[in-house]
């Protein structure tokens, strides 16, 4: 009954992992009740989950042959009822695979049924610029990854039959878009999802996404190329300047090249192979770009990140056989093999004098400077190039851009930081050039020294062109007097090394070093116009720190003079409204008083007659104390109002509204009686004793 019992449990297991494996459902409480509620029939489990319209296939195991992921297993014998011997594993690895194979579902179950699932696919219309791509998608697949899974299934008992493993692919759009439209997985940004929170690795089951869908393509890391701009858009990007970082992984140096976006990416590799002397096709690039798939292309339209792009380069690792290589231009009757020799000489420590004589011209590739060039810079980058290439790279630092950019620098910065300008003219027609420049112009001490104390500028005379351009830019700068003095020089004088030294008015030629010179001359030769040059620089250095002195004081006098005008004006300005303000309160005052005495000499105006004692009449005398201790008496009829004595109070001096009339015994407010009640109302008859007080 255990052994029963047992055999059940194992029976379910399996069938739970059959289950499991055929729907993808991870969460095993879940797979239990849903086998389960179909009492533990797999195939009813699996239809309940997965309906017949979306792809469900039952498959007896009598049929002909049942094809998993990894392989084709043998039919089985359902007639027999006996288990099939189970496929080998080197037959089921033997069989391609392939992300678009479906997966099956091997069971080993009692009616031997395999079940097939087939995706529900998407429908996508992605927009990037003026380009749009159509996708069809499995449910299943990434935003961005490419991800397989590798599922492997073993029978519980060795009575059942063995569960094959298999593997399912879930595909990235973001990778089918970078072929497809040659922009990198790491710059695309796909936006139109209809939910937030959307990462490379998000599987589109989880979005529940209708059967058509649109989104579209951000690449804001990159500009747009030429061949998606309008035309103006495209002369643009092709006038646009770039800048490229390119590090060389074997010496670890970077070299900062800037180049128009109408150069190709064929002329980029052929200027740097003049810089780290490795041929075009020997170097071996990581930084470009995907759409950067043809070396005729534009930079504009490489793709390349703008204005800035990084790139390293290094010599490819050499192959069994050696490839064909380009001969010396002027050499025509060399084989092949000689021609490999020669080119790769270099490669090998053996170089140009070794193998033609120190002074032989004949086999460079190219002049020192291209004849005619517009710009300056160019020029002076190719120079560097071909000096790097012929003489090595210790040599002294040149200084990329025009003659008045150099004297800039050297001249008109402050004096502690000036240099002297040592100007290179080279001559590739006299023999003493090859000697000059690698023996005196790359020695330690040499570079050593210029770098420390000089700013470098070359210029190439070889071609006519280019000295005719040599001396106008001298005359412009340096006068006729430096022009002739060039000019008396022959070729085989060349080359030649000026020392100019900057002054207040003019630039003076300190020295002028021909290339027959030796190392410890030309040092001594240079030190000598150091000393010129430190004298000089001295003067110049106390000269600018007196006459910073002299700002530095008429600064803070003109300050301390500011800051005394401007306490004067506030003191002034501030006296000024305090005496307007006298003034105008002074006319209010006045103002105030006038106005008093108007009233006042209006009230008396308008005061009766004071009565006489014997008039017969009830008359009423009052006595009345000023607060200055004063007392004005006044008869008046005991029928006369109360506003009669207060005006009469207030033409003294004493208006109403600001002083009160009092009694004395017993104290009374007087004012605070009606005006209109009469004195004998306010029992002042036949006299009596008032006094004025202030209000508060």
């Amino acid at each position: 009954m255990a052994s029963e019992s047992g055999d059940n449990n194992m029976d379910r297991e399996m069938i739970l992992a059959d289950f499991q494996a055929c729907t993808g459902i991870d969460n095993i409480a879940e797979a239990i009740t849903l086998l389960e509620l179909n009492n533990w029939d797999l195939v009813a489990a699996i239809n309940g989950v997965i309906p017949q319209e979306n792809g469900i296939l039952q498959s007896e195991a009598s049929q002909a042959g049942i094809y998993g992921p990894l392989g084709q297993t043998e039919a089985a014998d359902a007639a027999a009822g006996s288990a099939a011997p189970p496929p080998s594993s080197s037959s089921s690895s033997s069989s391609p695979l392939s992300s678009s194979t479906p997966a099956f579902c091997p069971a080993s179950i009692s009616s031997r049924q395999i079940v097939e699932r087939q995706p529900r696919m998407l429908n996508f219309r992605v927009e990037y610029r003026q380009r749009s791509v159509d996708l069809v998608m499995e449910e299943g697949s990434t935003v961005g990854e490419f991800v397989s899974q590798y599922v492997r299934t073993e029978p519980t008992c060795p009575s059942a039959d063995p569960l094959h493993s298999y593997i399912s692919f879930a595909g990235g759009i973001k990778q089918i878009l970078e072929t497809e439209l040659g922009v990198p997985v790491s710059k695309m940004q796909l936006k139109g999802w209809k939910t937030g929170d959307i990462s490379d690795s998000t599987v589109l089951r989880s979005l529940h996404l209708p059967k058509n869908n649109s989104l579209y393509v951000l690449t804001p890391e990159i500009a747009p190329c030429a061949s998606t701009s309008k035309n103006s858009a495209l002369q643009e990007s092709l006038s646009q300047n770039f800048l490229l970082i390119i590090s060389h992984r074997e010496t670890k140096k970077d070299y900062n090249l800037n180049f128009p976006g109408s150069r190709t990416i064929q002329e980029v590799k052929r200027n740097i192979s003049d810089l780290i002397n490795i041929p075009v096709r020997h170097q071996q690039w990581e930084g470009w770009p995907v759409s950067a798939s043809d070396d005729s292309m534009t930079l504009a339209g490489s793709g390349i990140s703008y204005p800035c792009h990084h790139l390293s380069v290094c010599r490819k690792s050499p192959p069994n056989s050696q490839e064909p290589t380009e001969e010396c231009a002027d050499v025509h009757m060399v084989s092949d093999s000689e021609g490999d020799d020669f080119e790769d000489a270099s490669e090998f420590g053996v170089d140009d004098s070794e193998m033609f004589g120190m002074g032989s011209s004949t086999c460079r590739k190219a002049p020192m400077m291209p004849e005619n060039s517009e710009n300056e810079a160019d020029a002076l980058l190719h120079f560097t190039a071909e000096f790097s290439s012929r003489y090595g790279e210790n040599h002294p630092m040149f200084y990329i851009g025009t003659l008045e950019a150099a004297s800039q620098e050297a001249f008109y910065g402050k004096a502690r930081d000036r240099k002297l300008l040592a100007i290179y003219l080279h001559n590739d027609d006299s023999v003493l050039s090859n000697v000059f420049c690698s023996q005196m112009m790359c020695a330690d001490s040499i570079v050593s020294y210029l770098s420390q104390n000089f700013i470098m500028w070359a210029w190439d005379v070889t071609k006519e062109a280019n000295k005719a351009r040599l001396l106008t830019m001298c005359t412009r700068h340096f006068g006729s007097v430096v022009t002739q003095t060039i000019r008396t020089y022959k070729t085989d004088q060349f080359p030649l090394l000026l020392i100019v030294m900057g002054k207040r008015t003019s630039n003076e030629v300190l020295n002028v070093i021909q290339g027959n010179t030796t190392v410890d001359e030309l040092m001594m030769r240079l030190m000598g116009a150091m000393e010129i040059f430190t004298a000089q620089q001295q003067e110049d250095i106390k000269d600018e720190d007196e006459r910073e002195a002299r700002e530095t004081v008429k600064r803070e006098q003109d300050e301390a003079y500011r800051l005394s005008l401007e306490a004067d004006r506030k003191k002034r300005e501030a006296q000024e409204r305090e005496e307007a303000e006298q003034v105008r309160l002074e006319r209010m005052r006045k103002e105030q008083e006038e106005e008093k005495e108007a009233i006042r000499l209006s009230l008396e105006q308008t005061l009766p007659p004071e009565p006489s004692e014997d008039s017969g009449k009830q008359i009423s005398k009052l006595r009345i104390r000023t607060p200055s201790g004063e007392f004005v008496e006044r008869r008046f009829l005991g029928s006369c109002k109360l506003q009669v004595l207060f005006d009469f109070v207030a033409s003294k001096g004493y208006p109403f509204e600001e002083f009160k009339l009092l009694t004395t015994f017993p104290r009374r407010n007087i004012t605070q009686l009606d005006p209109g009640s009469t004195l004998l109302d306010a029992k002042l008859f036949p006299q009596e004793t008032l006094f004025l007080e202030a209000k508060e």
